[in-house]
């Protein structure tokens, strides 16, 4: 199984105090253990490296990239890919929704991707199911 992984779920795994630390650990040796694999965009690699560098450290940064960043699939954001994630950000006239959200719906959709690692209800909103919020048994 392929599971999307996002900023939110990414930045809890390293930051031990955040509130979602614990959940987000549980939910990767979950994933680790059932063979689930983690897809995610550059630009979550992005939006997770500026957090982790402007709100915790750059060891944090280099945490991220040793230990967590070869865990992941990525899709490198091309012109394409970009366009797309901008077009739905306009279309959708919400400020609420970032454009790193917009292109993560895109991937999803693109790869049939239902299911994404993240504590961010705008996935929820927009159709897809949230592993972190619910009984991972079901996966």
């Amino acid at each position: 199984m392929i599971i999307f992984a996002d900023t939110s779920a990414l930045f809890a795994l390293l930051v031990h105090n955040d509130y979602m630390h614990i959940r987000a650990r549980a939910n990767l040796d979950y994933f680790s253990t059932h063979d689930v694999r983690l897809l995610t965009s550059s630009y979550v690699i992005l939006e997770t490296v500026a957090l982790l560098q402007r709100r915790v450290s750059l060891a944090a940064v280099s945490d991220f990239q040793m230990k967590i960043q070869p865990l992941l699939d990525v899709i490198w954001v091309d012109a394409e890919w970009h366009a797309k994630a901008m077009q739905r950000l306009l279309a959708r006239a919400d400020r609420a929704l970032s454009l790193v959200d917009c292109l993560s719906f895109e991937i999803m959709e693109a790869r049939g991707l239902t299911t994404a690692y993240t504590f961010d209800k705008h996935f929820e909103e927009n159709g897809f199911t949230i592993a972190a919020f619910h009984d991972l048994d079901r996966f």
